[in-house]
């Protein structure tokens, strides 16, 4: 069964810390590009980081610069976000997607992990 799986979401302090993991079953995710996502409640869906199946290069939003990074563990299938310095507007649910190079659109969605910073 080709599936994605996000873990790792939690209710953190401001300033705290969390890693999200992103898990692959049914396929080898070191061959695919990888997004993370947001979507905190009532806003539209946001980009929040990208790292390519080629160079593995990362990309990240204005927003989370500087305190999120994205990178791979291929033994395990993975794809981690590890969030630093988390603020209040960080809530959201996160979601990670996979994609062949060259598609424009990404072939895998996992269902989502909450993530909440509140004091």
């Amino acid at each position: 069964q080709v599936q994605l799986v996000e873990s790792g979401g939690d209710l953190v302090s401001p300033g705290g810390s969390l890693t999200l993991s992103c898990t692959a079953s049914g396929f080898t995710l070191q061959y695919y590009a990888v997004g993370w996502f947001r979507r905190a409640p009532g806003k539209e869906r946001e980009g929040v980081s990208h790292i390519s199946n080629r160079d593995n290069g990362k990309y990240y939003g204005d927003s989370v610069k500087e305190r999120f990074t994205i990178f791979r563990d291929n033994a395990k299938n993975r794809v981690y976000l590890q969030m630093n310095s988390l603020k209040p507007e960080d809530t959201a649910v996160y979601y990670c997607a996979a994609k062949r190079a060259g598609d424009a659109s990404y072939d895998y969605w996992g269902q989502g992990t909450r993530v909440t910073v509140s004091s």
